[in-house]
């Protein structure tokens, strides 16, 4: 059974999106079968991986609404082995739409339950905030990947995410578990990102990931032409911080991974 990480951070412009496009790339590279599921209203996931929403019929915005079968959304991208299901900007007004729907934090989970055993991992591309539709990510997933960018104020609200977190395991998923915290936007020329980075440390310990997402051109440039940047630059900084990023998770799932597939390493390319 594939493992489902939702990326999640409320706080804006720390590399959310971003991390989930290129460790999804990353991971399917890697020939693990992958999906990505963009719940984010922005689509910013969806166009990040060469879909434009105003072209898509299907989208996660009708199976959380309408209760569309979620199989019939997928969408094949230019990298074997990894899917996409998209979002679409209707998806603003899910979370009023849902909230007479019975059970409404967990139709994602019942949504993408029955795919779980096509796929090695499943990742949630969250919107920033804590709202219905986050709450259906982290109701639905295994584990929480928290995206912390190295600035200033870097663990402003977090505290809020891991009270949320707190409640669904109380409520509704009482096996999520924290994956773990990457730091993004590093810059190795500023003092304070290295301050940030020793702080994250002392705060999240031995949760927070040996790689670093440093700042990088290539990877700011791939969502306008609509790739990871490992289509866009193989070779660039940001392809070589997210493969490593993809080990390190990989590893941390060595026994799921041998249990599901028989084989690390192995995955199930999609017909």
């Amino acid at each position: 059974m594939g493992k489902v990480i939702s990326v999640a951070n409320q706080k804006g412009g720390v590399g959310k999106t971003t991390t989930a496009i290129n460790l999804a790339a990353s991971l399917a590279a890697m020939e693990h079968a992958t999906l990505l599921v963009d719940i984010d209203p922005q689509s910013n996931s969806t166009s990040g991986t060469g879909f434009e929403y105003k072209a898509i019929d299907l989208s996660i915005y009708q199976i959380l609404v309408e209760g569309s079968e979620a199989r019939g959304a997928v969408k094949k991208t230019e990298i074997p082995f990894l899917d996409v299901i998209p979002s679409h900007i209707n998806l603003v007004g899910a979370e009023i739409e849902m909230v007479d729907r019975p059970q409404r934090e967990k139709i994602l989970r019942n949504a993408i339950g029955e795919m779980r055993d096509e796929y090695d991992f499943i990742i949630i591309d969250c919107p920033p905030s804590l709202g219905l539709l986050t709450i259906n990510a982290l109701t639905a997933s295994d584990a929480v990947l928290i995206p912390v960018q190295c600035e200033y104020f870097a663990l402003e609200g977090l505290g809020q995410l891991l009270n949320t977190i707190k409640i669904v395991r109380q409520h509704l998923n009482r096996d999520l578990d924290i994956e773990g915290v990457v730091l993004t936007m590093y810059d190795t020329r500023t003092r304070l990102s290295n301050q940030v980075a020793d702080e994250v440390k002392r705060y999240f310990d031995n949760r927070v990931f040996e790689t670093v997402i440093s700042r990088n051109v290539r990877l700011a440039e791939a969502p306008s032409f609509g790739k990871p940047v490992l289509l866009y630059d193989s070779v660039s900084m940001g392809s070589r911080n997210y493969l490593s990023l993809a080990r390190e998770i990989v590893a941390r799932n060595n026994k799921r991974l041998k249990k599901s597939t028989g084989m690390v390493g192995k995955g199930k390319e999609k017909e």
